[in-house]
């Protein structure tokens, strides 16, 4: 048996959905799966070729192997052929494409469809759905948590989003901008941060004219800085030119929902690769090969 994944990446937060809302994306990591009589063969091309381990410690195996005891599979031995296009490190949810992959690959080398136990599996890995849910379901996603039960609501995006991705050369990984943050926030924030979410659902769904006040944060990206001073910059500039601008998840990559797929005239985008990406609608496939 062998499937072929493909995973969209994602962009979390959007500004004001904080661990909350994730947007999946037009960019995809692809990732073919056998069975084999035994013993483990990975090969990877493209992002982090050279950096991700070639052993049981790979993201996509590791999950992969979580989910195959979650649904009663047991593989014996695996290939896996990894073509990455997702870069990693940069805030479009790599690692979620990866865990995603590998939960999605389970299930197909299993010959069962995909079902609820996915999200729960591929959430714990990372301690929060946002990125995982919508690699998996597409579109825009509203993630939230029920005691230890991770769960998820796919919304459609407006039809006319165009986002517009400024991907810096310097990388940023969530254990290390999480620690950033402080552990209580005032409670005018709070109460910020709770209506700007919820403006955020209906701005990306419906009204994108509310995108630039839905997508204002207070809870997370003044806080961490530091670690992308450049990219906070820049996600005030666009906002000064009335863009919705904000930090893609843990960053350093800045997000810009726009409805043209144009930037202003002007604004020096030095340091930044420009990407238009359409919005991912299906979320992640899974096909035998």
């Amino acid at each position: 048996m062998s499937v072929k994944v493909t995973v969209p990446a994602s962009s979390a937060n959007l500004g004001s959905g904080f661990d909350a809302l994730g947007l999946a994306l037009g960019l995809y990591d692809v990732i073919e799966a056998r069975v084999l009589p035994r013993g483990l063969e990975i090969t990877v091309e493209g992002e982090g070729a050279d950096e991700v381990p070639m052993d049981e410690s790979h993201l996509v195996v590791r999950a992969l192997r979580a989910t195959a005891e979650a649904i009663g599979f047991q593989p014996t031995g695996l290939e896996l052929r990894c073509r990455n296009a997702i870069p990693h490190s940069r805030g479009l949810g790599s690692s979620a494409a990866a865990i995603v992959a590998g939960v999605a690959a389970a299930y197909g080398l299993a010959g069962i469809p995909v079902d609820d136990r996915a999200l729960q599996v591929a959430a714990e890995f990372e301690g929060h759905a946002d990125n995982a849910a919508a690699s998996l379901l597409g579109g825009l996603v509203l993630a939230w948590t029920e005691g230890d039960r991770y769960r998820a609501l796919r919304l459609e995006p407006h039809s006319g989003l165009r986002p517009i991705l400024l991907i810096p050369g310097e990388s940023s990984k969530t254990s290390v901008t999480r620690q950033l943050l402080p552990d209580r926030v005032p409670h005018a924030d709070a109460a910020f941060a709770a209506g700007r979410a919820a403006l955020a659902v209906q701005a990306i769904t419906a009204q994108p004219d509310l995108l630039l006040p839905a997508t204002a944060d207070r809870l997370h990206q003044d806080y961490r800085e530091a670690a992308w001073p450049a990219s906070l910059r820049m996600v005030k500039i666009l906002r000064e030119h009335g863009l919705a601008a904000a930090i893609s998840g843990a960053g350093p990559t800045v997000m810009v929902l726009t409805l043209d797929g144009k930037l202003p005239d002007g604004v020096d985008l030095a340091g930044f690769d420009a990407r238009e990406l359409a919005v991912d609608r299906v979320g992640v496939q899974v096909r035998a090969v």
